[in-house]
């Protein structure tokens, strides 16, 4: 199923979403899908950080400033982002390895 080059070597499958013409780095992170999983990890993260914030903070209530609470929330928003983009990246590069 490999085709021919030109140059006489065998060409990989083609991956969904990547041209042929790409290659080098745009090619590799249209591959993983890098910004649809960071689009996601960003949504879950601020869902987790929003429901942490309004079941910790707003609900029992708190004496503190709230500020305080809203620097934690973006700390927490942030980290869960990377965490779900890091995962759904590993997890195509699995996929696309596979296929190799």
């Amino acid at each position: 199923m490999a085709s021919e080059r030109p140059d006489g070597g065998e060409s990989v499958p083609s991956v969904d979403g990547v041209d042929e013409a790409d290659s080098g780095r745009a090619a590799f992170v249209a591959a993983l899908r890098v910004r649809r999983n960071a689009t996601w990890g960003l949504a879950a993260g601020l869902a987790l950080a929003l429901a942490a914030f309004v079941l910790f903070v707003l609900v029992p209530g708190s004496r503190r400033s709230p500020a305080l609470y809203v620097g934690l929330a973006f700390v927490l928003a942030m980290s869960t982002a990377g965490l779900v983009a890091f995962l759904l990246t590993l997890g195509r590069a699995v996929r696309l390895s596979r296929r190799l």
